[in-house]
């Protein structure tokens, strides 16, 4: 019988597994970090194109410190910028450009194909099996 601390592990070591192989083709393949990859997606998918700072950091997953140095090194690369809430002065949005939607959009078939490489490579091994198919659509 395997416990829930034991199901979770494996989920971990799945994660982590996928996280790093993601990482690392967005960044050889297109010079992104997978965050700002996440960032770019999120942005291209609000409406308006934008999200407030505190929105963007609980979608990808990161503290306000940390998505506000990723928002800086995506404006640096002219792929968002960031805007004044009309109706809330204190409001910062950050807002996807048009390189942005492109850069998203040329790296995606990349994130996508190791996703799934990387899946079933783990579908492969006996260790993380059962994870895999607990996520994957049937």
């Amino acid at each position: 019988m395997r416990t829930d601390e034991e199901a979770w592990g494996r989920m971990l070591a799945l994660h982590a597994r996928i996280e790093q192989e993601l990482t690392k083709a967005l960044h050889r393949r297109h010079g992104l970090g997978l965050s700002e990859y996440r960032a770019l997606g999120k942005l291209a998918a609000a409406e308006k194109r934008g999200l407030r700072m505190q929105e963007l950091a609980e979608a990808v997953g990161l503290n306000q410190s940390s998505v506000s140095r990723m928002v800086a090194r995506l404006e640096d690369g002219g792929l968002t910028f960031r805007d004044i809430c009309e109706d809330d002065r204190r409001g910062v949005y950050s807002v996807i450009t048009d390189a942005g939607l492109a850069r998203h959009a040329e790296t995606e078939p990349t994130y996508r194909e190791i996703l799934a490489a990387a899946l079933d490579q783990a579908a492969a091994d006996p260790t993380l099996a059962e994870a895999v198919a607990a996520i994957r659509p049937a």
